[in-house]
């Protein structure tokens, strides 16, 4: 028996998706195809970086009301909430949960965005974390030590990306 079959016996690899609030993603919800999850009924979703979903309460309602727990992936990206903090915690309300991504802290993306990020981890806000893996300067960045202490610093002790949870 070779190691990759121990992997097969081992790894359960299943579809999922991350969606784009958008017009399309009402149509696919309000449709009879079950929408891809993460785990059980929990939707992983995303918003243009270019301008806010302008029906995102409706959105929220409808994914909730499907039965669905929705994610934000990358909430502190959007420039449109950068300096209106108090929308991170609006996303909560409207039943969002919250996955920042961990370059994000690190200033890879601006440091409008690092601010945003700490905001959130400092507010406790954050529920998940996620990272982008494209190519080996994401790992790189991952990797800086002067960045695992600034992961050291905001993600501390505490358990993310702990689905049992939800």
């Amino acid at each position: 028996r070779g190691l990759g079959d121990v992997y097969k016996r081992q790894i359960e690899i299943t579809a999922a998706a991350e969606y784009m609030l958008d017009d399309y993603f009402i149509k696919l919800l309000r449709s009879d195809e079950p929408l891809l999850t993460i785990h059980k009924n929990i939707v992983l979703t995303e918003q243009s970086y270019a301008t806010p979903t302008s029906n995102l309460n409706e959105i929220s309602f409808e994914l909730i009301t499907a039965g669905y727990l929705p994610i934000m992936a990358h909430p502190e990206r959007y420039p449109f909430y950068h300096g209106k903090y108090e929308a991170y915690s609006h996303l909560k309300d409207m039943g969002f949960l919250l996955q920042v991504n961990m370059l994000s802290l690190t200033g890879y993306y601006g440091k409008p965005v690092a601010k945003a990020a700490r905001y959130i981890f400092d507010n406790d806000l954050a529920d998940l974390v996620g990272t982008d893996m494209h190519h080996e300067r994401h790992l790189q960045t991952l990797q800086h030590p002067g960045n695992l202490e600034i992961f050291s610093k905001y993600l501390g002790n505490r358990v993310y990306n702990d689905f049992s949870a939800f």
